[in-house]
């Protein structure tokens, strides 16, 4: 399984999700951000697991949907591409509360040993419903990111800022 799941990390708001569209568009298994499908959950219901309101519920609940995602993903074929999960949900429970969960739960799900990551990229960043910190808070996330997959013994590869197909096609050449 660790072969097959492909992480793409990094900065919020730098592309993730357009560059599953285009993975996705190329017949590859995609798996939606845990934190987005949460919020929208959230808003709809009025459930308090908001990052801006209840950082530690959304984050465990992120763990939650991110354990429920590989599950549901190992059944699909071929390689299966994640926007975040389980360690960028893990790394931020352990940074809002100090609880030691990251490595646990990263030797106890591998993934692919290159993670994908997005720089920052200020000229696309916006702000949405969904997205409400802002770009110096998107970086330091980044930063953080990067240093603990680093620790767990990941090869982060840094995206090019390129256009949308010449990302998806390098993300399938370096892997």
């Amino acid at each position: 399984m660790s072969d097959r799941f492909i992480l793409i990390s990094g900065c919020s708001g730098g592309g993730k999700s357009t560059l599953l569209e285009a993975l996705h568009r190329r017949g590859h298994a995609v798996v939606d951000e845990p934190g987005r499908r949460i919020v929208r959950d959230a808003l709809a219901s009025g459930e308090d697991v908001l990052p801006w309101s209840n950082p530690e519920a959304f984050l465990r609940r992120a763990i939650t949907v991110s354990l429920s995602d590989r599950t549901a993903a190992a059944a699909l074929p071929g390689r299966v591409f994640f926007d975040r999960g389980l360690i960028d949900a893990a790394s931020g429970l352990q940074a809002v509360t100090g609880e030691p969960v990251l490595t646990t739960l990263a030797a106890a799900h591998p993934s692919h040993r290159r993670v994908v990551f997005v720089p920052p990229w200020p000229e696309i960043w916006v702000n949405d419903p969904e997205r409400r910190h802002g770009f110096d808070a998107a970086v330091a996330e980044h930063d953080r990111l990067a240093r603990d997959y680093a620790s767990l013994g990941y090869e982060i590869i840094d995206l090019p800022k390129a256009p949308i197909d010449a990302r998806a096609e390098w993300v399938l050449s370096n892997l």
